[in-house]
């Protein structure tokens, strides 16, 4: 059960009406249970039942729940529900329609949203003003990788989300301001390689995972290229789209400039980092492929031939500069690849979901 103070963060903290009461439905049980949250809610918050000094920013909550409940409720009584829920922010480069968070990262939350030209976007929101300065680190990575793409090399975008647009939203109940950027949508089509793994528990066909490799290996030369490393190269960062064989490496909130220390890491997946990452060491460009090679082994499982294993393993020596740069295992993987695989040939690959549609 909440108490008031967490009540008053968790208010604040949403932004559309499905963020307090969950997903917009005709449903009478959603209905009902979205009310029973309002009262709830209201008890816990309302200005008249709180200490003098939440008062202020009870009242404030208390006029936000009110807005968003009010919205689910015409939203959910409606044939036009996008439209009465709708909660707009807008940018510097245009206006941003949010709809309902479609996932949840490590200190943001992404939403689905329509611009003013009637194309979708992700908004990305923190839920802390504390991780302003990482978002500002994504915003100045993507900035330059997308820079250093320019002049023949336009090819590069493909692997990099595309920052669209930026934007200040103050906290309704706090007024704290968090930094937000507005993304190129990566939904339709892409699937996390955290989706892949749950998908294939057993380890994936190293055949399927090769493609991957060799396009994560040119997304993090090129980053590398660009004076950026990752730090965060994880299953839930990189999307491939299965069908058109795409990758995108996404998640640069955490991303550092070389010899310098991350502003935070990601305390869930801490065997998945590099050892000098637990010595506050500053980040350089070994971090990125001891982190992508862990990834191979991870989503490979048991299936990794011998070989394939090695060239991970030497990948992760305990000492960053004993370990390759990225630019230069492109020509070495594709060399394995020729020694175990031969000629180059397209395989399809298709999550277990879509068989047979």
């Amino acid at each position: 059960m909440e108490t008031m103070t967490e009540a008053l963060d968790v208010v604040g903290a949403a932004i559309v009406p499905s963020d307090l009461f969950g997903p917009i439905t005709h449903d009478p049980a959603a209905q009902h249970a979205a009310r029973r949250r309002f009262r709830r809610l209201s008890v816990l918050i309302h200005p008249d039942r709180v200490d003098p000094v939440y008062a202020a920013r009870a009242a404030a909550a208390f006029t936000h729940a009110s807005d968003l409940y009010r919205r689910w409720q015409q939203a959910a009584t409606t044939t036009d529900a996008d439209a009465a829920a709708a909660i707009v922010l807008d940018g510097s480069r245009g206006s941003y329609r949010l709809g309902p968070r479609h996932a949840r990262g490590s200190i943001a939350d992404l939403h689905h949203a329509i611009d003013s030209g009637g194309a979708g976007v992700v908004v990305k929101v923190p839920r802390n003003v504390s991780s302003n300065a990482l978002i500002d680190a994504e915003r100045a990575a993507l900035t330059e990788i997308a820079a250093s793409a320019e002049g023949g090399n336009d090819w590069l975008r493909a692997y990099f989300p595309q920052l669209i647009d930026h934007l200040i939203h103050a906290n309704p109940v706090t007024g704290a301001r968090r930094r937000v950027t507005v993304l190129d949508s990566l939904t339709t089509g892409f699937v996390t390689l955290a989706e892949v793994r749950a998908a294939y528990p057993g380890g994936l066909d190293p055949r399927d995972w090769v493609w991957i490799h060799r396009r994560l290996l040119r997304a993090i030369a090129a980053a590398h290229r660009a004076g950026w490393v990752h730090t965060a190269v994880t299953a839930d960062n990189v999307l491939i789209h299965p069908e058109r064989h795409g990758l995108v490496l996404a998640g640069w909130s955490f991303a550092t400039r070389p010899g310098t220390v991350p502003l935070a890491t990601i305390p869930s997946l801490r065997e998945h980092y590099p050892p000098e990452s637990s010595t506050g060491s500053p980040a350089t460009l070994a971090w990125d492929v001891y982190m992508a090679h862990q990834l191979m082994l991870t989503t490979l499982a048991g299936t990794a031939p011998d070989r394939l294993r090695a060239f991970a393993l030497g990948c992760m020596q305990p000492q960053p500069s004993l370990r390759p740069d990225a630019v230069d295992l492109l020509d070495e993987f594709d060399d394995l690849l020729d020694t175990l695989y031969g000629r180059r040939r397209f395989r399809p690959f298709t999550m277990p979901t879509t068989k047979g549609q």
